[in-house]
């Protein structure tokens, strides 16, 4: 089954996606925290945003940008350490509206200018994980004819079929954030307790970037 498009083990490639797909990353929490906040659309735009980040990390995995990440230890470090900023600027951020927030209902401008560029910063946290380019390209070889003339056709199915499990996956995701905080919202105490983990989460999520190999 598509190999005449140089790809193999079709099947083994799509469990493994599904398990990558399912193991729990900052881009996965980031949606689910801009939908429990702001709603489906919201949640949407931060799925578009890791939906580009990742086709980015796969095509510069494709013109074997990998590889310098993986040779140059600086470049490795550099992006690692603002990732690990950035993740830890969300965690800070979450907690500080979680304590800070005031007891009054939010209008629609508050929320338009909390929501705003929320595509981009998915884009960014997405990118900001050179580990990930390292492990796309490694995964994605395994399953590509080596003497395929043109690698690029490969690859791009095989990234296609990730992207598709990807926002499935994330829709499920919005979906259900956004139907468990219309059960909560108006408990205060637990939506603050649910905030508060998320907020915890993201910076433990830097933290194991800064402290990563």
């Amino acid at each position: 089954m598509l190999e005449n498009f140089g790809i193999t083990n079709l099947w083994t490639y799509l469990i493994g996606v599904i398990f990558i797909t399912l193991v729990p990353g900052p881009n996965s929490l980031f949606v689910l925290t801009s939908s429990a906040k702001y709603g489906i659309k919201n949640g949407y735009k931060a799925a578009l945003g890791v939906f580009s980040g990742d086709a980015i990390l796969i095509f510069l995995s494709f013109l074997g940008v990998a590889s310098l990440v993986k040779t140059s230890p600086i470049f490795f470090s550099v992006i690692k350490y603002v990732g690990a900023t950035y993740l830890f600027y969300l965690g800070v951020k979450t907690l500080y509206s979680v304590f800070h927030k005031k007891e009054q209902a939010a209008d629609v401008d508050a929320i338009v200018l909390a929501t705003k560029g929320t595509y981009q910063k998915a884009v960014f946290l997405s990118l900001l994980n050179p580990k990930m380019i390292i492990f796309y390209v490694s995964f994605f070889i395994q399953f590509i004819e080596p003497t395929y003339p043109n690698a690029g056709i490969p690859f791009f199915i095989l990234g296609s079929i990730l992207e598709i499990c990807s926002m499935i996956y994330l829709s499920l995701l919005i979906f259900g954030a956004v139907a468990v905080t219309n059960m909560v919202k108006h408990n205060q105490k637990l939506s603050k307790l649910s905030n508060s983990c998320i907020g915890a989460v993201f910076l433990m999520f830097g933290a194991k970037l800064a402290l990563a190999a």
